[in-house]
């Protein structure tokens, strides 16, 4: 089944919101999203509401191969993104980047 909600840290809501961060770095349990579906976003930390979002593409990546181009999608340093990865997601190499555009 395809999710339909993704959560962000309250953090990032204003880099997407602003279109500087258009990808997310997921662990397994989050990678079912369907191509082309909207999904509804919403803060971590407290579910609010902030806007939808269209999946254009769900990827493998391993965490060694995390690069300066996905930093910048990030809209971080890539030690930075290396940092947050770890501190999210400590010790897992297997990752998902998806790839998403702002609609509403």
């Amino acid at each position: 089944m395809s999710l339909t909600k993704i959560t962000f840290f309250e953090r990032f809501e204003a880099d997407i919101l602003s279109g500087k961060k258009t990808i997310t770095i997921r662990d397994e349990s989050e990678k079912d999203y369907a191509l082309d579906s909207v999904v509804q976003v919403s803060t971590y930390e407290t579910n609010r509401w902030f806007c939808a979002l269209k999946i254009h593409s769900v990827i493998s990546l391993p965490y060694s191969q995390l690069s300066e181009f996905h930093a910048q999608q990030e809209n971080m340093t890539l030690l930075a993104l290396k940092t947050v990865i770890q501190e999210i997601y400590p010790n897992i190499e297997s990752l998902y980047v998806i790839s998403y555009e702002l609609v509403g």
